[in-house]
């Protein structure tokens, strides 16, 4: 199983430019996770015998993007959300960067999302579109592609 997030604080403060808006700062967040996920894919054509699962958990990333890109929704485990919880004050301060405004986070709203490698794979040239309309267009809108 390949675990994956969205960045750590550190990221947010020393990557994210302070000059985006937030919505011009939530598209590089998903863009980046798009380029992540590229990045697995292109690995995954390298090593086909590989079964992995690839999971993640996300309060930026809502279900029906997540459906898209080609992840299932599951149950949040108690544990990911006691972490969440425990780690409020850092998610609290990524969100607010991530939205350019102080923001709470509604961690009721956080999802859990997975699927195997090999169907990722299968929606790469979905994903590739995706991520190339993120990086070229300030105001690429995440439901207008196919």
């Amino acid at each position: 199983m390949i675990k994956i997030h969205g960045g750590s604080l550190f990221d947010y403060v020393f990557v994210i430019d302070r000059q985006m808006t937030g919505n011009q700062r939530t598209r590089f967040i998903l863009q980046q996770f798009l380029e992540g996920l590229l990045n697995l894919i292109d690995e995954h054509k390298n090593n086909k015998g590989d079964i992995l699962t690839v999971r993640g958990t996300s309060y930026i990333i809502n279900s029906r993007t997540a459906k898209r890109i080609g992840f299932r929704v599951i149950k949040t485990d108690n544990i990911q959300k006691l972490i969440l919880m425990y780690n409020y004050f850092n998610v609290l301060i990524s969100h607010s960067i991530a939205k350019g405004k102080l923001s709470f986070p509604k961690l009721n709203e956080t999802i859990t999302f997975e699927t195997g490698l090999s169907e990722l794979a299968g929606r790469e040239k979905f994903i590739r579109n995706l991520n190339n309309q993120l990086k070229s267009s300030p105001s690429a809108v995440i439901g207008s592609t196919q």
